[in-house]
C-alpha cells in the first residue's frame, strides 16, 4: 500500500515528515514521483488529476487535504474508492478563531470605525449588548457547532439552520428550505459554514439578503459559490447589509479589477479562516488508513450523493 501525496512541495515536505513521523513504515509518495501507479492505493490531495482512476487503477481512498470536497465531487469516482474529508480539532479551532474575530468584529462596529478613521471622524456609535446580537450560523456540522458553542460564551442570542433537524444546548435550530426564511429573519450576523452542493449554490442572494433585518451583516466561511456577488454589491449598496467579511470568493485570487478589493463596506481575506496542519492531521490519515484495512467506516467518510 502506498499513500501518494499531492499539493504544493512545502506542504509536501510537511505532510511527509508528519505522516512518517505517525508510521515509519507506510510508503509515501511525493507528486509528481509516483512509481508503480498500480502502488498507489490512497491519494491525499486538494485537488486530484482529472485522470485520477485511469492512472491509478487500484486506488482505494482519496484523503481531501481539508474540510472541503465539493471539488471532487464531479471526477465520478467508482462506488469502492472512497472519499474521506480532514475532521482535525486544529482546523476547527482555526475556523472557530476565524468566526469568533469576524463576530466581535461586526458586533463592536470595527468595520465602521475603520471607515470613521479613514475620514479622520471621531464619532461614538450606538452600542448593543451581545445578548441582544442575533447571530445565525448555516451549516451545523463540525465547524458550525463548534463555532456556536464559543460564541454562546459571549452571551449572543444564536441560532443554526441546516438541511436536517438538530438540537444542540442554547441555540435556537432550524432545519430545511420551509424555515430557511424564519431563520434568517432573525439573524444580524449571519455566517455561512456550508459544503458546497448544488442545493446550496447561490445561497447567499439578494432573496435572502432581504429576508434578513436592515443593516445585517455577512461573513461566507464556506465557498465562493455560496454567494451571488453582484447581489451582496446591490445589497451592500441599499442598506440592506451594512458589511460583508469574505474569506472565500468566486474567483480565487480575486481578480486585481474585482470591487470588493476596494469597497469600503467588504473585507477579504485570502482563504485563511482554516487551514489543515499537516503535523496536527496526519494522525487522522493513518487512523483512516487503518480502519479502511480492517474493514471499517473511516472518519469524515463523505456520502457522494448529499455532497458532504
Amino acid at each position: 500500500m502506498a499513500l501518494l501525496v499531492r499539493t504544493s512541495p512545502d506542504r509536501a515536505a510537511a505532510w511527509h515528515t508528519a505522516l512518517h513521523q505517525a508510521a515509519p513504515d507506510l510508503d509515501v509518495r511525493l507528486w509528481p514521483e509516483c512509481g508503480d501507479p498500480a502502488e498507489i492505493t490512497a491519494l491525499l490531495t486538494w485537488k486530484a488529476p482529472p485522470d485520477l482512476v485511469q492512472r491509478f487503477p487500484n486506488l482505494r481512498v482519496v484523503f481531501s487535504e481539508g474540510a472541503g470536497v465539493d471539488q471532487f465531487l464531479s471526477l465520478d469516482l467508482p462506488e469502492p474508492v472512497s472519499l474521506v474529508r480532514i475532521v482535525d480539532p486544529a482546523l476547527t479551532g482555526m475556523m472557530v478563531e476565524y468566526g469568533t474575530w469576524a463576530t466581535l468584529a461586526l458586533h463592536r462596529q470595527v468595520p465602521a470605525y475603520r471607515r470613521q478613521q479613514s475620514a479622520h471622524e471621531w464619532t461614538r456609535l450606538p452600542h448593543t449588548l451581545a445578548r441582544d446580537r442575533r447571530v445565525g450560523v448555516l451549516g451545523l456540522g463540525v465547524l458550525g457547532r463548534a463555532l456556536l458553542e464559543r460564541l454562546q460564551l459571549f452571551a449572543f442570542d444564536c441560532a443554526g439552520w441546516s438541511r436536517g433537524a438538530h438540537a444542540l444546548d442554547g441555540v435556537k435550530c432550524f432545519a430545511g428550505a420551509e424555515e430557511l426564511q424564519p431563520f434568517l429573519a432573525r439573524t444580524d450576523i449571519l455566517i455561512c459554514l456550508l459544503p458546497l452542493t448544488e442545493e446550496t449554490r447561490d445561497i447567499l442572494c439578494s432573496a435572502h439578503f432581504n429576508a434578513m433585518p436592515r443593516g445585517a451583516a455577512l461573513v461566507n466561511c464556506g465557498r465562493g459559490g455560496h454567494l451571488v456577488e453582484r447581489d451582496l454589491l446591490d445589497a451592500l449598496a441599499s442598506g440592506q447589509l451594512s458589511h460583508a467579511i469574505l474569506d472565500v470568493t468566486a474567483r480565487e485570487p480575486l481578480p486585481a479589477d474585482h470591487p470588493f478589493w476596494d469597497h469600503p463596506r467588504v473585507t477579504i481575506t485570502p482563504h485563511v479562516a482554516s487551514d489543515t496542519t499537516p503535523a496536527s492531521a496526519a494522525a487522522q490519515v493513518i487512523e483512516n488508513l487503518q480502519r479502511l484495512q480492517r474493514g471499517e467506516v473511516p472518519v469524515g467518510l463523505v456520502d457522494r450523493r448529499r455532497g458532504y
